[in-house]
């Protein structure tokens, strides 16, 4: 019995009554946590409309494509306008704080699924089947391997769902914003009593309590957790103590009807993660690197109901006060018909893998002899794109 529990603290199961979000429980270390640098990965589910986000309105064949998109949103350059509801953030672009790399994605090919596109997201396979590396585990859990002294407490996944993103040898925790002891001061005191015993539940039971009671005063519930701003605020409450990376997921970003009501929620709903990430990192957001990717990007021409089906080339977004932004990078393949990926998507031109490693590299600081070995096994980093300020 001892041993299935233990098994199951692990995995980062359930230990009973309330702690269902129980943290991953790892060996810990006493050593001061790496850094100041903070990086926060986005996993936009669904596969984000890259060409809808970043318009790309200086190439002439961009308005035959897309006849519904007319209302664009401020002009970045002579190229590129953001969509309207991105309209917010373009302050941040102005201050180099918003960046866009712009006809990318992972090696995945072909098959346009979004379970098998979201895995190679998350893991970092270069396969162009969708095929995980032997360890099926994250490339953010990899790069971890890389920084010093990490602990559980370094890296974060917020949400309900289990992040592949961050699942690996290294120490994290896993954390629902709305998840709550709900014991008694005598339910905890008895929970204490019971552990006492075992180092291992004992420091589980104690990490799980201090979490709870550092989140209670937010009072989210269960449906606010669902919400970027939720998510956001735990996050940014982990990151302005011991944390130093946390991940979560945005869904909402399968449009293949009716679009643009559809997008235009999404959006809101990751600008206010992004606002709120800003407000309440405070000084910390001067460190800090946002990263908001999706599994590939879609069709370049609108359907027959006013949707986009899945595609390949996309878009990924970047924030932070940390980033050297006002640019949308690019190899951009252009619109014609012979231009595009089997004719229909947007040809990737760019392995968003290595944008995500140069981020590591500047950033978090983790050597590149790791990230092309450990993290991205195999990935030719190419010039630097010069994200970081």
């Amino acid at each position: 019995m001892d041993v299935t529990r233990r098994k199951l603290l692990r995995s980062g199961l359930a230990v009973g009554c309330s702690l269902a979000a129980s943290p991953l429980i790892t060996p810990v270390t006493l050593a001061a946590v790496p850094g100041d640098a903070r990086l926060v990965v986005i996993v936009l589910r669904g596969a984000m409309d890259g060409l809808d986000v970043v318009r790309p309105v200086g190439d002439v064949d961009f308005k035959a494509l897309r006849p519904s998109a007319t209302d664009h949103g401020p002009a970045l350059d002579t190229r590129f306008a953001l969509h309207p509801e991105l309209a917010p953030l373009a302050p941040w672009w102005q201050r180099g704080e918003l960046a866009f790399a712009h006809a990318v994605s992972t090696p995945y090919r072909d098959r346009r699924s979004h379970f098998d596109g979201q895995d190679a997201l998350e893991n970092g396979s270069a396969a162009t089947n969708g095929a995980l590396t032997p360890g099926a585990d994250g490339w953010l859990n990899r790069a971890l391997a890389g920084l010093p002294d990490v602990r559980s407490e370094t890296g974060f996944a917020v949400g309900h769902e289990t992040l592949l993103l961050l699942r690996g040898d290294q120490p994290v925790s896993t954390w629902a914003p709305d998840a709550d002891l709900h014991l008694s001061p005598q339910a905890q005191a008895l929970l204490r009593k019971i552990y006492a015993g075992d180092p291992l539940f004992a420091a589980a039971h104690a990490q799980a309590a201090a979490l709870s009671e550092a989140t209670d005063a937010a009072e989210m519930s269960a449906r606010q957790a669902r919400r970027g701003e939720a998510l956001a605020r735990f996050s940014a409450a982990r990151l302005r103590e011991e944390t130093r990376v946390a991940a979560f997921s945005l869904g909402g970003w399968d449009t293949h009807a009716r679009q643009a009501p559809a997008l235009a929620r999404a959006l809101r709903d990751l600008v206010s993660a992004l606002t709120t990430l800003k407000t309440d990192l405070g000084a910390d957001w001067s460190r800090t690197v946002v990263m908001a990717v999706t599994e590939f990007g879609r069709t370049a021409r609108e359907n027959g109901s006013q949707g986009t089906d899945h595609g390949t080339g996309g878009a990924a977004l970047f924030a932070g006060g940390a980033l050297a932004g006002g640019r949308v990078i690019t190899d951009w393949p252009g619109l014609s018909d012979a231009a595009l990926y089997e004719g229909r998507d947007l040809m990737p031109t760019r392995d968003l893998r290595a944008l995500a490693a140069w981020v590591l590299r500047d950033h978090m600081g983790v050597a590149a002899s790791h990230l092309d070995r450990i993290v991205f096994p195999g990935l030719e980093m190419g010039s630097s794109p010069r994200l970081i300020a």
